[in-house]
């Protein structure tokens, strides 16, 4: 049965589709518009819940110190979650959660890039399209022309902002003045910005805050959202997002209230002029912080967001009207932290390594007598060297980053967080067909195969051991279609019938691994799987079960240029294994057998050595060893239990042996070790500590697994 499929799988409709591939592409994208317009199912809405700091990982005490900090600023709200739970929640007298505040600048990230997003989800701008695409105006001045929405959303289109230091806005002189005042077209904002704005300097070479240039950045993005007639973009984010998430309408404004009309086009302001409670604001952040995904609705697509408010790969490291750390400014806050921000500091920060959210709603943070004055340098010093200091530095080391102690392996460098779909969420096809190895195809399909059933509905006559199909959608609507095929087909009920084990497309070729064939067996298509070829060779050794590394739509996201193939270490894959092999080949030579190459060990360079005789992979004897000699290292009913993983030396006979400790905990299965003996045994240094794999295995399986797990 297939469940809930990956959010990559979403359809990028406006890319073209060449090839047998074009029609299955069209047909599978009509029915899932269809089924989407026919869903009307309910979901629960999402509701915050409490939960103490300690639970969460995070320093009650360290928490109320900020928190207290904040108050003496004059803060109005200061809220925080993490995994989706309020561990702090706090309002000034005479504010409450139903109190909207202005949020100045905050708008940029809110309103403006969120809006941004939407348009870019649609397919309808991205962020190097020119700015000049959707301002006429622009086209015949050769250095306006050369600006792109990345420019205007990271600052660094080299347009002139629309304030002077030391002056208030309305008396601004010139058309800067005007911009703040918000006069009727033709002296409205937009119009000034666009008409009025001088450029400062070659567009992606400096940094330079623009309002003007954010105020242009909505003007492209209103233009592309109006394509089918006139859309400003407080309507598309109230029906797009943020009714969607649960922000009522009372919850929020935009714009200044004001619509103005340039072009046809109805433009609202989105440099400032907007208020939001702090619980919207924090919806907002965890709809960032989940990447698009809303309680299994993918609202925008993961890239989207990570291209709206991460590092744009300029000047100072902004997003579409957010900032980052991507620059790894302050050190204390992860580099993956985002925020946006206003005057008087209204502060959103979400930093998606810790599953934190933050809200600062108030009055601005402030020096006291006895801390050293703000510096003028730039707007980094201006305004958020001071607030990183006092708040977002302070609440990210509120945070415990320690790993369980029970893991068995280090921290992922990149896989941070797995999270669990509602349970009411996940969607089930292909009932009784099983196995599902998958790969994200060069035309936005997700090219599969099932095993021992019938595939997706309407089902094949004959049940089979093998059959392939493609999808399209997301995970809570997607649509499967089987593919016919009379050169991989396949039929046998359980060992006695070819399985697929892996799917990989590389350069437009689909590969697959099949399994149960002693032991396995390579097959390939060039035409998405309408006609097969089979290798004339098979793996004979071990890989009884294989399967593909997978990166991305059709391998695009490979950190080198070769394809990996791993499985666990056995001719069969009925027959248990206690380790796994890993192979690798260049992506020209996959069909090639003797281009193969496989893992031996990790050298004393921390590389990875490999191997063209798969004889030489690596030995797991050692575990055996290990339980062997169990119980002559056990002594007592309570025990030292070390973790380790393989040693960086081969052993005598080209194995790689338990060695280096990894972590350290107490079990109540564990027997104390004789550290002389453990080194005599298994050439461990003394002060060295293991865990039996048997014992490892039942600890897992008593222990509690959290709904999130985090870094």
């Amino acid at each position: 049965m297939l469940a809930s499929i990956h959010s990559a799988c979403a359809i990028k409709s406006r890319r073209l589709i060449v090839g047998p591939a074009r029609l299955l592409a069209t047909l599978l994208l009509g029915l899932l518009l269809v089924l989407q317009a026919a869903d009307g199912r309910a979901q629960a809405p999402f509701e915050w819940q409490p939960a103490t700091p300690e639970s969460q990982g995070i320093s009650a005490e360290q928490l109320e110190t900020i928190r207290k900090r904040m108050e003496d600023q004059k803060t109005g709200a200061f809220l925080v979650t993490r995994y989706d739970r309020i561990v702090c929640e706090w309002y000034a007298p005479g504010f409450s959660s139903q109190r909207k505040f202005g949020t100045a600048s905050l708008a940029k990230a809110l309103v403006g890039g969120l809006s941004l997003a939407v348009a870019m989800e649609d397919g309808n701008i991205k962020l190097d399209d020119t700015a000049a695409r959707f301002i006429p105006q622009w086209r015949s001045d050769a250095r306006k022309a050369r600006i792109t929405i990345r420019h205007l959303g990271s600052h660094t289109s080299g347009l002139s902002d629309s304030t002077t230091e030391g002056v208030k806005h309305e008396q601004q002189p010139g058309w800067k003045g005007e911009f703040w005042q918000r006069l009727d077209p033709p002296r409205d904002p937009f119009t000034l910005a666009r008409d009025q704005t001088p450029l400062l300097f070659e567009p992606g070479t400096q940094f330079q805050y623009s309002n003007p240039g954010i105020g242009l950045m909505t003007y492209c993005v209103t233009a592309a959202l109006s394509g089918n007639g006139p859309r400003d973009v407080r309507t598309t984010l109230r029906e797009r997002i943020l009714r969607p998430i649960g922000v009522t309408d009372d919850q929020w404004t935009a714009g200044y209230g004001k619509t103005f009309t340039v072009d046809n086009l109805p433009l609202v302001p989105t440099w400032g002029g907007g208020n939001f409670t702090a619980r919207a604001a924090a919806r907002i952040g965890r709809l960032v912080l989940h990447e698009g995904n809303w309680e299994g609705r993918p609202l925008l697509r993961a890239e989207v967001v990570r291209e709206v408010t991460t590092d744009a790969g300029l000047v100072e490291h902004c997003g579409m009207g957010w900032w980052s750390n991507g620059g790894h400014r302050y050190k204390d806050l992860p580099e993956d932290a985002v925020w946006g921000a206003g005057a008087g500091d209204q502060l959103l920060l979400v930093i998606p390594s810790l599953g934190l959210v933050m809200v600062r709603f108030g009055e601005t943070l402030a020096p006291g007598p006895d801390e050293p004055p703000i510096r003028k340098d730039d707007v980094f010093t201006l305004y958020h060297d001071y607030r990183a200091r006092i708040l977002f530095e302070p609440l990210a080391r509120a945070f415990s980053r320690q790993t369980p102690a029970a893991a068995p392996y280090p921290s992922s460098p990149a896989i941070h967080e797995l999270r669990w779909a509602p349970a009411e969420t996940i969607v089930r096809q292909a009932r009784g067909s099983d196995n599902w190895p998958m790969t994200w195809a060069d035309n936005d399909l997700l090219y599969t195969a099932y095993g021992d059933g019938n595939g997706f509905a309407p089902f094949t006559p004959e049940k089979l051991s093998m059959g392939l199909a493609a999808i399209a959608g997301s995970p809570s609507k997607f649509l499967g279609t089987n593919l016919r095929s009379t050169g991989i087909e396949a039929k046998g009920q359980g060992a006695a019938g070819r399985k697929a084990s892996g799917l990989l497309m590389v350069d437009g070729i689909l590969y697959l691994w099949a399994r149960n064939v002693n032991n396995s067996q390579l097959a390939w298509s060039i035409d998405h799987g309408s006609t097969w070829t089979w290798s004339d060779w098979k793996f004979t050794n071990s890989f009884g079960c294989p399967t593909f590394l997978n990166f991305g739509p059709n391998y695009a996201g490979a950190r080198d240029g070769f394809v990996y193939v791993y499985s666990h270490d056995s001719d069969s894959a009925y027959t248990a294994a206690d380790g796994m092999v890993l192979a690798r080949v260049a992506k020209a030579l996959i069909r090639e057998r003797t281009a193969y190459e496989f893992f031996q060990r990790i050298d004393e360079n921390n590389q990875p050595r490999w191997t063209a005789s798969i004889e030489q992979r690596p030995s797991f004897s050692a575990r055996r060893k290990l339980l062997s000699i169990r119980h002559q290292l056990q002594r007592g009913p309570e025990a030292l239990s070390l973790v380790s993983d393989f040693a960086r030396q081969p052993a005598s006979t080209g194995a790689a042996i338990p060695r280096r400790v990894r972590s350290v905990r107490r079990s109540r299965t564990m027997g104390t070790v004789d550290d002389g003996l453990l080194r005599q045994r298994m050439g461990c240094r003394a002060g060295r500590e293991f865990e039996f794999p048997d014992q490892m295995d039942e600890r897992r399986r008593n222990e509690n697994s959290p709904r999130v797990f985090g870094r």
